[in-house]
């Protein structure tokens, strides 16, 4: 171990430290339950390493001025849940088509509507996927231990770095309010993504063109010398708006492939008890600590049961549940919602495997025991 730096901290609270350890040093919201103590933490500490903390005055002049940030070369990052969610798709919509980095954090809530604010769901995962309108580059990840918070907020930082795109962070209330222990990484032990910037000088600088092979142009920041336009419509190398169907297909699809092309480097997950599971629980988030003991429960019964869980929701990891499914004879999808990811394992198994779902919709976890149950019966 490089420190000793262990402490007892929230989900929320988690998130914060992973953000300014990644490099955040802005941060623009609005508080909402369950996901506030994120602004609190930012609010708090942003000031201390030089960063800037703004309470807008809406979820949507939240975003945008995480949005602006990124501009001007700094690490941003805006958290929410439920209803502010909703009014942040658009300004993230415009981040992915003009490729502005961004973290956004959501903290899913009980919905729909203002729902119940303090209870948990995980009723989001189709709106993180196609909340904004129109063909978008999207990651999505959901960590399920205050580690996790920790680790996983560096990571999305990274990946929007890398990738120049937003991610979002697909909390829970679970996650988020939940306290754990955990050892604060030193400096040395993470590894930090940066933006690539360009080289030359500004008079060269084509804020949208894209060297030979690679598939994410440098990032100028604002301020930095170079001069170029920013905008949500079709735009070509040099950022100016154009109405070309060529010059549409060309930039819409490389929005698109800087992702597909990279899916292995973007996608993580957890396996336990899979080399010889006849039966699979795949469960994410909160939800999962719930299926990992009932998986373990089954276990102790003699019964082959297997969990799966997708740590990057988006792009789903459709090469691992295709591999599983073909030995798999059923598969259960345990989450906080009516029937969402489960949609998702249905489009890529295609009747390889039977499948069944568990899911709820009152605001109450899903506990072991009505995993194990559901185990049992599909056995």
């Amino acid at each position: 171990m490089k420190n000793n730096n262990i402490k007892l901290m929230q989900g929320n609270e988690a998130v914060v430290e992973g953000a300014i350890a990644a490099g955040m040093r802005f941060y623009g919201g609005y508080p909402i339950t369950p996901s506030t103590e994120i602004a609190e933490g930012s609010a708090q500490k942003l000031p201390r390493v030089g960063g800037k903390f703004i309470q807008m005055e809406d979820e949507i002049g939240g975003m945008a001025a995480t949005i602006g940030a990124a501009l001007t070369g700094v690490k941003a990052m805006t958290a929410t849940s439920g209803p502010g969610f909703s009014l942040k798709q658009e300004n993230i919509g415009y981040a992915a088509m003009a490729e502005i980095p961004c973290v956004i954090v959501n903290v899913q809530r009980h919905g729909p509507s203002t729902g119940l604010p303090t209870s948990p769901s995980q009723g989001d995962v189709m709106q993180a996927k196609w909340g904004t309108h129109g063909d978008h580059p999207v990651i999505a990840l959901a960590p399920s231990s205050v580690k996790e918070a920790f680790d996983i907020t560096v990571r999305a930082f990274n990946l929007a770095e890398k990738y120049r795109t937003p991610v979002i962070l697909l909390m829970d209330e679970i996650v988020g309010h939940m306290r754990e222990g955990i050892r604060i990484p030193d400096a040395s032990e993470l590894e930090i993504v940066d933006r690539k910037k360009p080289a030359g000088n500004g008079e060269d600088y084509l804020a949208y063109k894209v060297a030979e092979g690679e598939s994410v142009p440098p990032m100028a920041g604002f301020g930095d010398g170079y001069r170029y336009h920013v905008t949500g419509l079709v735009h070509d190398e040099s950022g100016f708006p154009v109405n070309s169907n060529a010059v549409a297909d060309k930039l819409c699809t490389r929005l698109m492939t800087k992702i597909e092309d990279n899916i292995d480097d973007i996608v993580t997950y957890e396996e336990l008890y899979m080399e010889d599971a006849e039966i699979v629980v795949v469960s994410y988030g909160g939800t999962a600590r719930s299926a990992k003991s009932a998986v373990k429960k089954a276990r102790e019964k003699g019964l082959k049961v297997g969990m799966f869980r997708p740590i990057t929701i988006w792009p789903f990891p459709e090469k691992q549940v295709k591999e599983f499914a073909q030995k798999a004879k059923g598969i259960i999808v345990a989450e906080l919602n009516y029937g969402q990811l489960v949609l998702e394992v249905e489009r890529v198994v295609k009747g390889s495997s039977d499948i069944f779902h568990i899911g709820k919709v009152d605001g109450d976890i899903i506990t072991p025991d009505e995993i194990l149950s559901k185990i049992e019966e599909v056995i």
